[in-house]
């Protein structure tokens, strides 16, 4: 790789690394997206994906893939006094047409990425396996960076660098950011494995007191099981088919369970830690380059997606000439999340710890994460009187079935989809907002393009009469009546849509 000039260069291709550059490249900004390891990540490690990432892949194009390569949580068996019972964890209340994903799904990381990957192959792009950042540079126009591959070194000038390059961050500590938090008292092995002796119906646990506790789940999509067990603090642990074949007989008392294969292993310690900054002027952080924590509640990929979702949109903003604030509203906005899913991630893993309880709920979905602080979070009268409604800016902003005036059928979230901003108007005229770039406008009602057939979206937005300003990563920014138009577009103004391009357009 010679001598380069690109937009946004981005460290580290997992998850949230091949999220953000499918969000660069959905917007036709020029980037670089590397990584150190040779090849792609192998194992299975973050196997869940909460109701709210599956609203952002669906969004990125990619749901269909990841319903059709993964599968419902299955249900737990515990094994204990010779017996056994059955027991669903994952709280899975059915769809409505706010929410039309409640579940949880199980898919390996592998399988997450190897999909992610695809997608971006989709729109042009690949990453750069092999490739090390080995020390960069920045001042107040662009990041100068010292990349090194097989060929040798090369030097890149990016107008942003991401470091999406994990708990221990080259791009964190190149910065010089703390990362304080503390290494939990929990040491553990999580491990793929081909086997035989146990069905793939159910997830098998074994509780026989902290130190002895191992289970074994089978992998969606996959004919692998993942193992994951707590192992000593110290000292050396086995990780080949032999060792983990007879930590298995030891912990649960059966011979019959025969490991054939381990296809990846990884012993590690868990730690729960948060950067007390998210970048420094052109250097950001994203996913565990900013946050790790315990695996027990399945919110590290989900966070890291959502994360680099947040941020993507951020940059293509500030390269089109948004104002500083709306870039800066990444950390304000996504660094409270993470403090709040370290609090979860740790809760529960003590809950697992001391009482084998595996019980997860709403807590973990992450439909209920909200911006309501953030600089683009419009707070008005007619937003703060609907005291009957709890969809405010900075909310989640819900899908609802509906129709287009041709009669097709709809969703709210088909005209969510894309890099675009979406305002919502309810039984206001059409024409009355002007058209400009990057903003698409619907009208709902009588003369309008949408036919809210059910009242589905009424019932969601508690609006008979306004409007509603939704994000590019489907967050409300404004809920207003007729008469706030005027503060609507100083709005627009303020977080970069620009003057209208098509004056009384609709």
């Amino acid at each position: 790789m010679a001598g380069s000039t690109t937009d946004v260069l981005v460290c580290g291709a997992g998850a949230a690394g091949l999220t953000l550059a499918i969000e660069l490249a959905r917007r036709n900004v020029a980037f670089r997206l590397i990584d150190k390891a040779p090849r792609p990540f192998p194992g299975s490690r973050g196997k869940g994906i909460q109701p709210r990432t599956q609203e952002v892949f669906e969004d990125l194009g990619i749901l269909n893939r990841v319903f059709a390569a993964g599968g419902p949580y299955p249900v737990q068996r515990e094994y204990a006094d010779g017996g056994f019972r059955d027991e669903a964890i994952m709280e899975s209340p059915a769809p409505t047409p706010a929410e039309p994903y409640t579940a949880p799904l199980m898919l390996p990381q592998f399988l997450t990425e190897s999909i992610l990957r695809d997608r971006l192959a989709e729109l042009g792009h690949r990453p750069l396996f092999g490739h090390e950042l080995t020390r960069f540079s920045q001042n107040g126009e662009r990041v100068t960076a010292k990349v090194k591959s097989e060929t040798g070194t090369a030097t890149i000038h990016a107008r942003y660098l991401v470091g999406t390059d994990g708990g221990r961050s080259f791009v964190r500590h190149a910065l010089g950011i703390d990362f304080p938090g503390k290494t939990l008292d929990v040491r553990a092995i999580v491990a793929d494995l081909v086997l035989e002796g146990l069905g793939a119906d159910v997830w098998h646990r074994w509780n026989n007191g902290i130190a002895s506790q191992l289970s074994l789940c089978p992998l969606r999509g996959t004919e692998l099981f993942q193992l994951q067990a707590p192992i000593p603090l110290k000292g050396e642990t086995d990780l080949s088919a032999k060792g983990i074949g007879a930590m298995i007989a030891q912990r649960t008392g059966r011979s019959d369970i025969v490991v054939h294969k381990v296809v990846w292993a990884s012993a590690y310690n868990m730690n729960a830690r948060l950067a007390d900054r998210y970048g420094i002027g052109r250097v950001w952080l994203a996913g565990d380059a900013a946050h790790i924590h315990p695996p027990t509640g399945g919110q590290g990929l989900n966070t890291s997606v959502q994360d680099a979702y947040n941020l993507g949109w951020k940059l293509a903003a500030m390269l089109n000439g948004a104002p500083r604030e709306v870039l800066a509203t990444y950390e304000a906005e996504r660094r409270p999340v993470a403090a709040d899913v370290l609090g979860l991630s740790t809760r529960q893993l003590d809950a697992a710890r001391e009482r084998g309880d595996m019980r997860r709920g709403r807590e973990n979905h992450q439909l209920d994460l909200f911006y309501p602080d953030s600089a683009l979070s419009l707070h008005l009268p007619f937003d703060l009187r609907r005291h009957d409604c709890r969809i405010r800016a900075g909310d989640r902003a819900p899908d609802a079935p509906c129709h287009g005036a041709g009669g097709q059928s709809l969703r709210l979230f088909d005209l969510f989809r894309g890099t675009h901003w979406t305002l919502l108007g309810c039984g206001v005229p059409r024409g009355v907002i002007a058209a400009r770039p990057g903003l698409h406008i619907h009208v709902i009602g009588e003369g309008g393009d949408i036919v809210d057939s059910g009242a589905h979206i009424r019932s969601a937005y508690a609006i008979t009469s306004g409007w509603a300003l939704i994000r590019p990563d489907g967050y409300m920014s404004a809920i207003l009546s007729p008469a706030e138009l005027p503060d609507l577009e100083k709005h627009l103004e303020k977080i970069g849509l620009g003057k209208p391009a098509i004056p009384g357009g609709g």
